[in-house]
């Protein structure tokens, strides 16, 4: 039961995340720029530690984890670039968008949020104090998940009907993810390639897509430092949890 209930906060960090970057859309360039900086971090800080540490308790190495990352990375471009292609010559439009790449980003992320439960789950299978300290570290970002979601939908020109769904299905994601614990298990072999891919995932859309999105028009002192904060808030939170 305390899984369920710790579930519930991250379904109202999310929301709480989401709600500020709707909220605040008219400074979406500003919330870009800490968005990359918090992709970043929750890869490096977060994902790719974890991910080499399961390794070394499974005692294997690293080189499936990695190629999974360079897989994440090299995918997403793809299918990316699939959506995006028109039949006529890019120069020919104006400037514009393609809401299809905010979608496949944004259900990419509340995948990551259905795992994020299952974490919560497994920890508090094991004992309830390893569960309330992988909770505490998934609500704590989970407020820059919703924040990550916003910033991809409406970056991309989805509606706003559009995006407040996609905000719903990413908090509803880890309540999810917490209950499918008690009907299945899953191989901690198969979590590091998850882990490898996903982050080859965050790296793509912060590096490729939502840093040169934010810098484009409004690059300034201020945004880059935004992009900074991002990380190192990212840092601190995974170094308290």
């Amino acid at each position: 039961m305390e899984a369920i209930l710790f579930s519930f906060f991250t379904f109202l960090s999310t929301l709480a995340g989401g709600l500020f970057g709707l909220r605040q859309r008219e400074q979406l360039h500003y919330i870009e720029s800490f968005t990359v900086g918090v992709l970043l971090g929750v890869c490096f800080f977060d994902i790719v530690p974890e991910a080499f540490r399961i390794t070394t308790s499974l005692g294997i190495g690293p080189t499936p984890m990695l190629v999974a990352l360079v897989t994440g990375f090299i995918v997403f471009h793809v299918l990316e670039k699939a959506i995006v292609i028109h039949h006529s010559h890019e120069g020919q439009y104006a400037e514009h968008k393609h809401p299809s790449v905010g979608l496949f980003g944004a259900f990419g992320l509340a995948f990551h949020s259905f795992l994020d439960g299952v974490g919560i789950g497994v920890g508090f299978h094991v004992s309830p104090a390893v569960g309330l300290l992988i909770a505490i570290a998934v609500i704590a970002h989970d407020f820059s998940d919703g924040l990550n979601t916003v910033a991809l939908m409406l970056s991309h020109k989805n509606t706003t009907r559009k995006t407040f769904f996609l905000l719903l299905l990413d908090a509803a994601a880890p309540m999810a993810g917490v209950e499918s614990t008690y009907v299945l298990h899953f191989p901690e072999s198969w979590l590091v390639l998850y882990l490898g891919f996903f982050a080859g995932f965050l790296l793509y859309i912060g590096a490729s897509d939502l840093l040169p999105e934010a810098h484009s028009k409004h690059s300034s002192w201020l945004m880059l430092g935004l992009t900074v904060l991002g990380a190192t808030f990212i840092f601190l939170v995974t170094r308290i949890a």
